[in-house]
């Protein structure tokens, strides 16, 4: 058994507040008999009410740190439906983990590292799982990122892809001084559902290639951003928009993305 000692390399930083984690908790809003998926359980602090608040649920918990072994077990040893895979979660099979449960409905709730917040979502889009719902507090600057609006000063390509498959909400802040160790910086509990209306997409690679050429350079045009491209068949696709060459990806909405990646895969 090693000596707990907090590790800035896994982003620990503990929640304390007890009101900020039965809050977080409960705007999961988990229906009967499903699965929650948590990244990073630390000490238990959320793990302990997401079982108890949902007793006919299990939570399966993902966390890297072995050092903090003794410290969960410890806290959970009377919990029959909390369940915890010692393992980095970004190298798990999460298919294969979950199979392992019946369940309704799949859930995903957690503090999350801040340094593998987008990691962890791609992961969970990756997986073709599907997610009731996915809560997560993050850095409030990343979650300005997550929400932003078109044209906005934090609006960009993981904004565009976020919210082709998700429609994401603010829930709301958590000031640095709730954690121990403190951090630098507040953070923001952003809830994501999946948007049930979504455009098809041909190729979702392609899709994401597409978005991330077109903010390459957030200052210049598409022009000049998709030039390698056709580009007469994207300016068929922005003119039905009302755009033409000479707009700024900053100022599409996801919809257009689609619709160019569609005209040109």
């Amino acid at each position: 058994m090693c000596e707990f000692k907090f590790k800035k390399k896994y982003g620990q930083n503990f929640l304390q507040n007890k009101n900020i984690i039965n809050k977080i908790a409960s705007v999961a809003n988990v229906s009967s008999n499903s699965l929650i998926i948590e990244v990073g359980p630390g000490s238990g602090n959320l793990t302990v009410p997401l079982a108890e608040l949902y007793k006919d649920s299990n939570v399966l918990a993902y966390e890297v740190d072995d050092c903090l072994e003794h410290i969960l077990f410890n806290k959970i040893k009377d919990y029959n439906n909390i369940h915890v895979l010692f393992n980095d979660f970004l190298k798990a099979n999460l298919v294969n983990d979950v199979m392992k449960y019946n369940y309704n409905n799949l859930y995903f709730v957690s503090n999350v590292p801040y340094y593998i917040t987008t990691p962890i979502l791609f992961k969970l889009i990756d997986s073709n799982l599907v997610f009731e719902k996915i809560v997560m507090m993050v850095q409030k600057e990343v979650g300005d990122r997550f929400c932003s609006g078109v044209s906005k000063k934090e609006y960009g390509a993981l904004t565009v892809i976020l919210n082709y498959y998700f429609n994401i909400k603010k829930e709301f802040v958590v000031d640095r001084n709730q954690f121990y160790p403190r951090p630098n910086v507040d953070s923001v509990v952003v809830s994501f559902t999946n948007r049930k209306d979504k455009e098809k997409l041909i190729n979702p690679d392609f899709f994401l290639k597409i978005v991330h050429d077109s903010f390459q350079y957030k200052r210049k045009t598409l022009r000049n951003n998709l030039k390698k491209y056709d580009l007469e068949k994207i300016s068929l696709i922005l003119n039905r928009y009302g755009y033409d060459l000479n707009v700024r990806a900053e100022a599409l909405s996801y919809k257009v993305f689609v619709d160019i990646s569609n005209i040109l895969y």
